[in-house]
């Protein structure tokens, strides 16, 4: 007996000859592109419309949209360095009307003696002005503000007073706090002196209007989510929003990448009062770039390499950021010491290049305040993730529009009866097909320990246990080499 979807039983049906329905479930071997999005602030000058997440439509529209020189413009821009083909969404947010901007400033204070080109990098971008010995002090001053007004991608603008030159974030907001001047293997023209003041005073980020646009998201799924704000409260916000993502009802999964500068005591305090399974912070001290770039270009680095794979461990990916000066790089001992407190860690190539060392969530204790590690990787969360979108899919797939008996209900072939015994037959065949394209292990033990029965309360429900197993990622070989006399003899002890 066959049980059509649409097609009459035979005795409802009585003009000839041939009839047919499709059924294309059975085929379904559909995949899904994950999607990134990005939060920062547009300027004022930004045309999208704030807190609405707004696909990326090419090279330069982010500039023409969110505003040249913004936070979210140059965010999108650090990204598609490294991601070119991934979907990619912008969530604009406007700054804070009670919100300040950083100021930092550069003051000439001796002129120089002999020609030469004056480069500093302002966000990691080089600003170079030509000085001759004829000029003044405040003429250096007028032509380095003119430079920097000069350079539109810039998250700052100068303004030149007697020989100081006062830079001002484009955007409010503790974002400015991160942009640094910074020194360059550039020599200073002879006799030309100067002093720094690195920008500070941001105030007031946008966390309401981040909760609100949060909350508007809605059903969209977007895997891959930069963070411009690593405040307390953003953080929380985003958290509380991930959560929601994560649960039954959902099921869009996700996790969040930011960046935290400062210190190596700093930064461990950030990681240590943190405990989210879902947002991953890495730290650095004294890189040029600022915090929220760093963001874009990990979160565009782990989207690469976890669309291709979730469960190849993220470690020697590359980095488009340029690094801390060298005595500003943390050793061994200081890594796995951030990596005890929630932050994730990279390393530097003796050629610059940084690279993924270690990504990690900030989740750290159970809800008893005892450690946990069940949710550290990054890795982990996106192979789980994956997992039951595959079992999602199959189940859906397969069982779209079936009748539940019993086992040991006894019915003709194709009548679309099926019983919990045949769920649980199905997701072992399927879970062994996982294990073979290398998403998960152990799918004896897997088989013995699944629970699949009909619900007490609800006759037309099935409910289980699903002791999912994914695939470890190799992270240490630890050896002892032992220094022999020959080949199996030990040496001296």
């Amino acid at each position: 007996m066959v049980a059509f979807n649409e097609i009459p039983g035979g005795g409802a049906l009585r003009t000839p000859l041939f009839f047919a329905e499709l059924d294309a479930t059975g085929a379904n071997r559909g995949g899904r592109l994950p999607k990134a999005l990005l939060i920062g602030q547009q300027l004022s000058s930004g045309t999208l419309t704030a807190g609405v997440p707004a696909l990326s439509q090419g090279s330069g529209w982010a500039k023409s949209k969110a505003g040249q020189g913004s936070v979210l413009a140059l965010m999108a821009d650090q990204y598609r360095r490294r991601d070119d083909i991934g979907p990619l969404y912008l969530l604009p947010l406007a700054d804070d009307d009670a919100g300040t901007a950083a100021q930092g400033s550069v003051t000439i204070t001796a002129a120089a003696t002999a020609a030469g080109t004056f480069v500093r990098k302002i966000a990691g971008q080089r600003v170079a002005v030509a000085v001759s010995a004829a000029q003044t002090p405040a003429q250096v001053a007028t032509a380095l503000a003119a430079a920097v007004n000069a350079l539109p991608d810039l998250p700052v603008t100068a303004a030149a007073s007697s020989a100081a030159v006062t830079l001002t974030a484009r955007n409010k907001g503790l974002t400015g706090n991160d942009i640094i001047v910074a020194p360059t293997e550039d020599t200073v023209p002879p006799g030309l002196a100067f002093t720094v003041v690195q920008p500070t005073g941001g105030a007031g980020n946008p966390v309401t209007a981040l909760t609100n646009a949060l909350a508007l998201l809605g059903d969209t799924d977007f895997d891959f989510i930069a963070t411009a704000f690593t405040d307390a409260a953003s953080l929380d916000a985003i958290k509380a929003h991930l959560a929601t993502r994560w649960s039954w009802s959902k099921m869009l999964y996700g996790g969040a990448f930011g960046a935290v500068r400062g210190t190596l005591g700093a930064v461990t305090t950030i990681g240590a009062a943190r405990n989210d399974a879902h947002v991953c912070l890495m730290g650095f001290d004294s890189a040029p770039e600022p915090a929220w770039l760093w963001a874009a270009d990990i979160t565009a680095a782990a989207a690469v390499s976890l669309r291709a794979d979730p469960g190849l461990p993220l470690q020697t990916v590359a980095l488009n950021v340029q690094p801390p000066p060298i005595e500003k790089r943390w050793g061994l001992g200081d890594r796995n010491a951030l990596l005890f407190s929630g932050i994730g860690t990279f390393t530097t190539d003796a050629d610059g290049t940084c690279r993924i060392e270690r990504l990690i969530t900030t989740y750290q204790r159970n809800a008893f305040g005892q450690p946990d590690d069940s949710l550290l990787d990054v890795e982990r969360l996106y192979q789980v993730a994956e997992i039951l979108r595959l079992q999602r899919t199959y189940i859906e797939s397969t069982f779209p529009r079936m009748k539940l008996a019993d086992d040991g209900t006894n019915t003709r072939s194709g009548n679309r009866v099926v019983t919990p015994s045949m769920i649980r037959r199905a997701l072992i065949a399927h879970y062994k097909s996982m294990e073979m394209d290398g998403k998960v292990q152990n799918s004896a033990a897997f088989a013995a320990a699944l629970v699949v029965e009909r619900a007490s309360g609800n006759r037309c429900r099935v409910d289980g246990i699903d002791p999912i197993v994914p695939v470890d990622q190799l992270r240490q070989v630890a050896l002892q080499a032992q220094l022999r006399d020959a080949v199996g003899v030990a040496g001296p002890r």
